[in-house]
């Protein structure tokens, strides 16, 4: 039997919540706001919590009672937070439920929970009673993850979308978490990659956001399962010795009209004036980080994942929206700040704000900014007035690469300073290299469809892209079906061409990739010193005739050389000066005949000769590979 609620004797609130939450400083918000199954007085039952600041009345609505919002009323408390309560005997797990709030004016609306942790299953959209109870076995994972997201750490990050990674072949579905938990963490494994970044893994109405519009912030999509089976997925890739990073979404909000959107009749979560609180690009709501309630539901939403599924780190998704006020706007269509600039004064408070508390509570996790504009000092720490992040996605880096790649050959020596740039800037920001699902998209193509030539010469410059991408200093995210050299653009309907691999050219790049992530992690040159300049030291960046870029990348008592020709004809007998004589071994060659190259090398070795070569007393005589990269490898004290 349901009971009426219990009257206003009964909270989650401490003395302390309400005035924390209305200065914006609490971030445990999920722990006291939304549904939580309690025992009162020996009787067991949910305690429900909104806040509707300005609601006129709140009633829960359910399967339980029949969606009669005349059963079961809450009570608005008396501490000026705004929160609605109440709580419900007899009321168990897996009863699904909305709110019914009715705003100043009478308007009547139905309001899934902000801070549900399980939903119905798309197109549904109620909230479901559901407590979190999972037993963790990733202690090993946990007491040595800080080795494992240090700065000076290899970083090698496969980029997914859950549902379309893989389909169940019988049923023609996406995988569930659980299938996932079994599959993913062999796969990467194997693949050789050290964590894995799942698009937006929080509740969304739409699956063509791809999770980028959100309105569930503390749940996993249901779509695949219950948040235990994502805790499950989650704990075995940790027991695998894979990280996990997940996008996170703080910048806007999904419209629908159950979601956060007018929430109580006004515009609680977002800023009223359209020029502030509306995206033009994105058609989504901008959330208002100058509300400390809100500021507090967002930081909360950080912690929650962090501590509750365990998350390694999150990426923070579409950060220049939030840092500049006129960010896809013409003029006239953002108001400036109080100083009469375009900066975002308030989000960039949020930003530090949440950076943080983040690494103030878990400080062996890494937050990761999405920024693609010139800002400074997204990576510096917040107390020398930076943002806070851990590191930031090289969008200059990978704009400028691609379009390098996309050239002909021929024409690559005109242009081949964006193949040189990014080392001007490299050291300014900790960056990560990503070639991720924004560049498959919307008409882009696929990245094995970007490159130039025959079927031989578009995987030969894919080996090289992704050999001069592991060897340029910072950390390392692709997209999935990159490795294998999917021809498709990526649909998020259905599943990656794995049937490609029947193939050679896909499955010997496959294997590439995996040797090529095996290299890289067993080379501390390339990933020690990522983001210090004694890392680094060009070889010889002026060689544009020839398409050709040779550098040094220095750690672990070892030098790397690492000598890259873009066009496909093999340079013989090409020198290159070195620091030191004696013996080089030649460590990795992308043209090897395994990987469906021409085996151009130089047979695992080659002797420096006393020939002075570009300013240095040494130098060596190699082969170049057609559209190759060639590392060679020396120990010493100069490393």
């Amino acid at each position: 039997m349901i009971a009426a609620p219990v009257e206003y004797d009964f909270s989650l609130w401490g003395e302390q919540d309400s005035y924390y939450f209305k200065s914006g400083t609490h971030y445990r918000l999920f722990e006291i706001l939304g549904s939580h199954i309690v025992t009162k007085n020996r009787v067991r039952g949910t305690y429900f919590a909104v806040w509707a600041p300005n609601a006129s009345r709140v009633s829960v609505i359910a399967d339980f009672n029949g969606y009669d919002d005349k059963k079961h009323p809450l009570q608005l408390r008396g501490d000026g937070s705004g929160v609605w309560e109440g709580f419900i005997a007899g009321v168990k797990e897996g009863s699904s439920y909305k709110y019914l709030i009715v705003s100043q004016n009478g308007t009547r609306m139905q309001k899934s929970d902000p801070y549900g942790f399980f939903w119905e299953v798309p197109p549904k959209s109620a909230t479901v009673i559901h407590g979190l109870n999972y037993l963790w076995k990733d202690e090993e994972w946990l007491k040595g993850r800080s080795d494992k997201n240090r700065l000076d750490a290899p970083m090698s990050i496969y980029e997914i979308h859950l549902g379309s990674w893989r389909f169940n072949a019988e049923e023609g579905r996406a995988l569930t978490y659980r299938e996932l938990g079994e599959e993913l963490p062999k796969y990467l494994g194997e693949m050789g990659y050290t964590h894995v970044e799942i698009l937006p893994p929080t509740e969304h109405p739409f699956d063509g956001s791809w999770g980028y519009q959100c309105i569930g912030y503390f749940a996993p999509t249901s779509r695949y399962g219950t948040p235990e089976d994502f805790a499950f997925m989650v704990d075995c890739l940790h027991q695998a010795g894979i990280g996990v990073f997940i996008d996170w979404v703080p910048s806007h909000f999904a419209v629908d009209m159950h979601g956060l959107a007018n929430f109580d009749g006004t515009n609680l979560y977002e800023h009223t004036d359209p020029r502030q609180g509306f995206h033009p690009q994105w058609g989504s709501a901008i959330f208002n980080h100058g509300r400390n309630e809100v500021k507090a539901f967002l930081i909360s939403s950080a912690i929650f994942w962090l501590e509750r599924f365990h998350i390694d780190g999150i990426r923070v998704d579409a950060v220049a929206s939030m840092l500049y006020l006129d960010y896809g706007r013409n003029e006239g269509e953002w108001i400036p700040n109080e100083h009469g600039g375009k900066e975002n004064l308030k989000s960039v408070q949020f930003l530090q704000t949440l950076n943080a508390v983040a690494y103030e509570k878990f400080p062996d996790i890494v937050m990761i900014a999405e920024e693609s504009t010139a800002w400074p000092m997204v990576t510096r720490p917040t107390y020398l007035g930076g943002l806070g992040f851990g590191l930031k996605w090289n969008m200059g880096w990978m704009h400028d690469t691609l379009k390098y790649f996309s050239l002909d050959p021929l024409f690559r020596s005109y242009s081949h300073d964006r193949i040189t740039f990014s080392i001007w800037y490299a050291f300014h920001e900790n960056f990560l290299l990503s070639l991720s699902h924004d560049e498959v998209v919307h008409m882009k193509g696929s990245l094995i469809g970007k490159m130039p030539g025959d079927e031989w010469q578009r995987f030969a410059n894919l080996r090289l892209l992704f050999t001069y991408m592991f060897a340029h200093p910072g950390k390392k995210l692709m997209f999935m079906g990159m490795e294998f050299g999917q021809y498709a653009e990526w649909n998020y309907k259905q599943s990656l061409d794995w049937h490609l691999l029947e193939y050679p050219v896909h499955s010997s790049l496959r294997l590439f990739i995996a040797d090529l992530n095996l290299f890289y992690r067993s080379h501390e040159a390339l990933w020690l010193r990522d983001f210090t300049q004694d890392g680094f030291e060009w070889a010889d960046m002026r060689d544009g005739v020839q398409s050709v870029i040779g550098f040094f990348r220095y750690g672990g008592g070892e030098t790397l050389l690492i000598l890259c020709n873009f066009t496909p004809v093999i340079r013989y007998d090409y020198r290159m000066g070195v620091h030191e004589g004696g013996e080089w071994l030649e460590l990795f060659n992308s043209d090897g005949a395994a990987y469906g190259g021409s085996n151009a090398g130089n047979c695992g070795k080659v002797q420096a000769q006393a020939h002075r070569s570009h300013g240095r007393e040494y130098s060596l005589s190699v082969t170049l590979p057609p559209l190759g990269v060639v590392i060679f490898g020396k120990k010493g004290e100069s490393a």
